[in-house]
């Protein structure tokens, strides 16, 4: 454990210098947003509260909404618990909708719909309705998300709900879909294979006329040891995984451990640590920060808690740090990160998480600088939630971080990041918690799209909206 934090704290530094981190030149605008309007999805959508979420916005929900082609779609489950697909031109008022054939099963917040876009072939493919169980899985016509003008939105574009990916079983154990389509048009789907603290991520890749297993990348095993006691099993939790514009594939992720003897209380969390990986062969193999090879998908060697040059942030099980947080990748390339969880100066023992983050959590933003090093930043605004925080970057490399209920805090390139300031309180919108933001339509018209859905209490439905804000021009 020694070894590893002085490894992260030679690679990360807690605060920026000015103009490090960024590309930005001085007559490049600093962040803004415009509200510019606000649609109505559904309004009675399904809501009931589990592991402190809503099925509807969950941070690890890649996509549930997402921008391809001059026309945005979302994805939810309407009070009926009809999976529900929505599709509008940009910026039009009214949305499209049709019904794909598949009910959510339980009222668990982790059975999520993932959509994402198959550019080979230009199909919409839907992944939902899992949590450590079996998946249903659908996909569009061919062509679907190429002519959407011309090709009418209904249900016969749509086939039959699959427990498979067209007959590829991949595990009885699926959770955590997130669709990524590759730089050569093909589409891949990243999951973890098993439960909570013994699982594995892994990918399959369709290639525009069949789905193939490329495997598990990560070990669930080996020994982690923190001050009060030891582990031998674990999971990776992703915050993303996410291609940058030259094709290298990017990850940043968590560990959380299946035994609780590593923390200094029972009402923590065991993840602990901010490690990163890339790959520069579609995910066949993977990178630790200083490039040697750390793991090969479907190989003997996998990426492990016990592999050098991992960790780019080491933080210990008591501060409550949350997984499936955010991620992003700048005009460069270089990968942006949102972490979060409760400093040490509010205390060294976090025994209630979820009270201990509403109360003192904070928001870091992490990223790798021109020179290679590698930069944290506190967001000096209270979280006033136990849930997560989303990231994304304007064209001037601007950092939007969207916290809970829909606020919107951001930091310009031009300071490297270290001027967090708020834009938008969240004020009028009503939102329960974690919010949902189209990281694809950005780059296309410069739009900042935030699906949310409104409080309610009990299992009483309410209404889901997307929000727009112009960024600069």
């Amino acid at each position: 454990m020694k070894r590893r934090t002085l490894l992260a704290t030679a690679l990360l530094s807690t605060v920026a210098a000015p103009g490090i981190a960024g590309t930005a030149r001085a007559a490049d605008p600093g962040p803004s947003v415009t509200r510019t309007g606000t649609t109505t999805l559904d309004g009675q959508a399904i809501f009931f509260v589990s592991y402190d979420g809503l099925v509807n916005n969950n941070s690890f929900q890649k996509n549930g909404l997402l921008t391809y082609k001059g026309y945005q779609y979302a994805a939810w489950y309407a009070a009926d618990r009809n999976a529900v697909i929505g599709r509008r031109v940009l910026g039009a008022g009214t949305w499209s909708t049709v019904k794909v054939g598949h009910t959510l099963r339980y009222n668990d917040s982790h059975n999520v719909i993932s959509m994402g876009v198959s550019k080979v072939d230009g199909r919409l493919h839907l992944n939902m309705d899992s949590h450590s169980d079996g998946f249903t899985y659908v996909k569009s016509v061919a062509g679907l998300m190429d002519n959407p003008a011309g090709l009418t939105w209904t249900a016969s574009r749509f086939g039959a709900p699959q427990s498979t990916l067209d007959g590829l079983a991949l595990t009885s154990q699926f959770t955590y879909p997130q669709f990524i389509s590759t730089p050569d048009g093909k589409l891949q789907l990243s999951y973890r294979v098993a439960v909570s603290g013994n699982g594995r991520n892994a990918l399959a890749e369709y290639n525009g006329t069949s789905w193939t297993s490329l495997g598990e990348w990560t070990s669930s095993t080996g020994t982690y040891t923190s001050e009060h006691g030891t582990s031998t099993v674990r999971n990776m939790y992703l915050h993303g995984i996410d291609y940058d514009r030259n094709g290298r594939l990017h990850s940043f992720f968590t560990w959380r451990e299946q035994n609780g003897a590593v923390m200094c209380n029972g009402g923590g969390i065991t993840n602990h640590d901010t490690g990163y990986v890339y790959s520069d062969d579609r995910g066949r193999t993977w990178r630790n920060n200083a490039g040697t090879v750390v793991g090969t998908t479907g190989g003997s060697d996998k990426v492990a808690v016990t592999d050098a040059g991992l960790v780019i942030d080491a933080l210990n099980p008591d501060h409550s740090l949350m997984n499936q947080e955010s991620q992003f990748t700048d005009s460069a390339g270089r990968p942006h990160a949102i972490i979060s969880y409760v400093p040490g100066r509010f205390g060294q023992c976090t025994t209630n998480y979820v009270a201990d983050r509403t109360a003192n959590g904070r928001a870091f933003h992490v990223r790798k600088t021109s020179t290679g090093t590698w930069r944290k930043t506190e967001i000096p605004v209270a979280l006033n939630s136990s849930q997560r925080t989303r990231l994304v970057l304007d064209k001037y490399d601007n950092a939007y971080a969207v916290l809970p209920f829909g606020r919107i805090v951001a930091a310009s390139a031009a300071s490297g990041h270290t001027d967090w300031t708020t834009l938008f309180d969240g004020a009028g919108l009503n939102a329960f918690g974690e919010v949902v933001v189209d990281e694809t339509r950005i780059a296309q018209d410069g739009v900042l799209s935030i699906l949310y859905q409104e409080k309610s209490s009990g299992t009483t439905p309410s209404a889901l909206h997307v929000v727009d804000f112009a960024l600069p021009a």
